[in-house]
């Protein structure tokens, strides 16, 4: 299967830059697989489109401002002459660390993505707010530029990162971060901090439309997946099979894997918001036989068209990066010939795309 059979043609104007004023008024596109029809909606519809018997799961992962900017000390470097006026730039320029997983507490390490890539080596020593409110020192090198480094310790290590930290909006919303994407980048239902990027899906609810869920009798539980490189690193191979994603924190409690294990029981539709809790779910299957149990760990479950679902049987998303894993995992369960013809459905009646944009239901 080949990557580039994941590609479509997405007009730059359709790329979401803002969010909407209201969270709710996003458009809904609504693919029945089985039926192959697809319905115009709007996301406010979403308490009705679901059935009284569903079982709907979050993922209730917050995203913490993990952009750093900062400034490198220039040891690893071979120094410009003292009379080049770009020497102290060189030396002790300015650099910008995207955190995206936490490997150790203590010591207090994480892999990153670093720019300028070329210029920070093992051992460089790297300084974060304008008092160097944190330091932090490069330890290692992955093989796609991703660096491993160690943070010098401080009691209060996730309130500085919130005093100087970025909101890490991706690269696609081409304008700096904002103090008000500290509210709309994150559901309302977030509470677990680790995220580098939102579950988008989630975006869209308010505690008005999750009322009204409730007020239905529909079933919710909450799992956690920390969303780092494994989400939106980017497909490296030619062929589909060839690539392997990174390693995601989860969590899946006690409360949750009763509630996914009784739908299951009864027969009960589970409908996922978000890839993010398709691959935990459907990861967390795969390690007991297809029962869910009250764990934590890392996932690294790759989905593709040709994966059989042991749990998840509706999915709410966004619309997502051609070529992408997120895709991917969406064509496995909708059909790649249904969901890609849903895309170009999406951008002839020019719907929002991406983290900012509308959503599909698909079922």
């Amino acid at each position: 299967m080949l990557v580039s059979d994941f590609n479509y043609y997405l007009p730059e104007e359709l790329i979401a830059q803002q969010p909407l004023a209201d969270r709710a008024a996003s458009r809904l596109l609504h693919l029945s697989s089985q039926e192959g029809t697809l319905l115009d909606r709007n996301f406010r519809e979403i308490p009705d489109i679901l059935r009284a018997s569903d079982l709907v799961v979050f993922n209730n992962t917050k995203v913490f401002p993990a952009r750093l900017y900062g400034r490198r000390s220039g040891l690893r470097s071979h120094p410009l002459s003292q009379r080049n006026p770009a020497s102290r730039e060189f030396l002790h320029g300015k650099i910008e660390v995207l955190l995206t997983r936490q490997i150790h507490h203590e010591p207090n390490e994480w892999e990153c993505l670093v720019r300028p890539g070329r210029k920070i080596g093992v051992g460089e020593h790297l300084f974060f707010g304008d008092h160097d409110e944190l330091t932090a020192e490069v330890i290692s090198r992955g093989a796609f530029g991703e660096r491993q480094i160690r943070f010098a310790p401080v009691d209060d290590f996730f309130e500085r990162i919130e005093s100087i930290g970025h909101i890490p909006l991706p690269p696609y919303i081409a304008r700096p971060d904002s103090v008000s994407d500290r509210d709309r980048y994150q559901t309302v239902f977030a509470r677990e901090t680790g995220s580098v990027a939102a579950p988008t899906a989630g975006l869209h609810f308010t505690p008005e439309i999750l009322a009204r869920i409730r007020e239905r009798g529909i079933e919710t539980a909450e799992i956690t997946l920390h969303v780092g490189l494994g989400t939106f690193q980017p497909v490296r191979v030619e062929k589909v099979e060839d690539h392997a994603l990174h390693a995601e924190t989860y969590s899946i409690g006690t409360e949750a894997a009763g509630k996914i294990n009784r739908a299951r029981r009864d027969n009960r539709r589970i409908v996922a918001v978000g890839t993010t809790t398709v691959r935990t779910l459907e990861f967390a299957a795969g390690q007991t036989n297809g029962e869910i149990s009250a764990s934590s760990g890392e996932a690294n479950l790759f989905i593709y068209p040709g994966y059989h679902f042991q749990i998840v049987n509706a999915l709410l998303t966004n619309f997502h990066l051609p070529q992408s894993t997120l895709l991917m995992l969406v064509c496995a369960l909708g059909g790649k010939e249904n969901v890609m013809r849903a895309y170009a459905h999406a951008v002839e009646r020019k719907y929002r795309f991406y983290s900012y944009g509308d959503c599909m239901f698909v079922e």
